[in-house]
């Protein structure tokens, strides 16, 4: 299967990656902060993020056998990523870690990866929001 022996993924499974996913995009669907830069329709980010998260977490290499390399910032650079966006963000990701039920220490090793990542995807000061494209 291409897991890593070990890994966060080989320990929580497919089932609580697509758990966690859809508890995330049910938050980012309401949050109003979030909302201008997601489409209206969820369906495939939803699918790219569970495959990018299966990788990114020591499961088969998904996202990039689909999308190739994953080039975050590049392909959120179309996005105002604010301080407060990526806040609001990590909020309905701690919320969706909590939500399908990953015990400590693994939901707290994901939160802290995911906040590296976030913290990398800001990519506009906090007075210039700009709108989904």
């Amino acid at each position: 299967m291409n897991e890593k022996p070990g890994s966060i993924y080989e320990v929580i499974g497919e089932d609580k990656i697509n758990v966690l996913v859809n508890c995330f995009y049910r938050h980012v669907s309401q949050h109003p902060d979030l909302i201008p830069i997601f489409p209206d329709d969820l369906t495939e980010t939803a699918r790219k993020q569970k495959q990018f998260l299966t990788q990114f977490f020591g499961g088969p290499p998904l996202y990039i056998q689909e999308h190739g390399h994953p080039m975050l910032r590049a392909r959120h650079l179309p996005f105002a990523i604010t301080p407060t966006r990526k806040d609001a963000w990590l909020s309905c990701m701690a919320k969706a870690l909590e939500e399908a039920d990953i015990q400590d220490p693994y939901r707290q090793f994901m939160f802290e990866r995911l906040t590296m990542t976030a913290n990398h995807m800001m990519n506009t000061p906090e007075d210039e929001k700009g709108e989904s494209m």
